[in-house]
């Protein structure tokens, strides 16, 4: 199974630049294709996110999961939208172009376990990844284009407090890099996976590449029957 970063297809801060490029879900070349490349290769692509607009003039930021088998890609638009000032001096609005999704999705059957979907700023969210524990996920997927300066302190501390908290794996793509002439766009990279203990296996790093780890569901009982939290939980 293949995982990608959050908007793989377009990461462009100029908002009227990459407006051109941006259309309907069904209208989109990229989703055949990658429908097409799950049939022919026989991987599960889970596509981080991609813009795609949406009725009343905004658009989603949309992860879509393509099974090889599968006639229609499975959906999960990001709920939280960043809109932050950072001490930097860097400012954020997405809900000025996004519209957020309200729909907490789960995947079964893919090829690594029963799969929770999220996106980047949900990952500061706890009370989604337990949504999606207590709807039986096994694996959170949190594809992000983290900022380097969030990164840098936020992001490895929060990615293993959800997997702790939650007994999951956690797989995490991430963009890295300067994504415009302008300078004004870098991401902190570091794509991670994280098991059900907090440990993690893998982390590519900065620079492009793929960061590899085997998941093995024996590990995620073995937790889980070790701190029975979901046991003890009291509501």
């Amino acid at each position: 199974m293949l995982f990608t970063p959050e908007m793989s297809l377009l990461l462009d801060r100029d908002r009227a630049r990459g407006a051109a490029h941006i259309v309907p879900q069904d209208e989109s070349p990229y989703v055949h294709l990658l429908a097409d490349l799950a049939r022919d290769t026989g991987l599960t692509i889970a596509v981080g996110s991609m813009a795609v607009a949406v009725p009343g003039g905004k658009n989603a930021n949309r992860s879509m999961l393509f099974a090889p088998a599968a006639a229609q890609p499975v959906t999960y638009d990001k709920i939280h939208m960043f809109d932050v000032e950072l001490a930097t001096g860097e400012t954020w609005r997405e809900s000025n172009a996004y519209e957020p999704g309200r729909a907490v999705v789960t995947v079964e059957n893919t090829p690594v376990g029963r799969l929770g979907l999220t996106i980047c700023y949900d990952l500061r969210f706890p009370e989604l990844y337990r949504a999606l524990a207590d709807k039986g996920a096994d694996i959170l997927l949190v594809p992000s284009a983290f900022t380097l300066t969030t990164g840098k302190d936020h992001w490895h501390p929060l990615l293993r407090a959800r997997a702790i908290e939650t007994q999951c794996w956690v797989i995490a793509p991430g963009q890295w890099g300067r994504h415009d002439a302008e300078g004004k766009r870098e991401s902190y990279g570091h794509s991670l996976i994280v098991d059900p203990w907090g440990a993690v296996v893998a982390d590519k790093g900065h620079g492009e590449g793929l960061a590899l780890a085997e998941i093995d569901p024996a590990r995620t009982a073995q937790v889980r029957a070790a701190i029975p939290v979901r046991n003890h939980r009291r509501l």
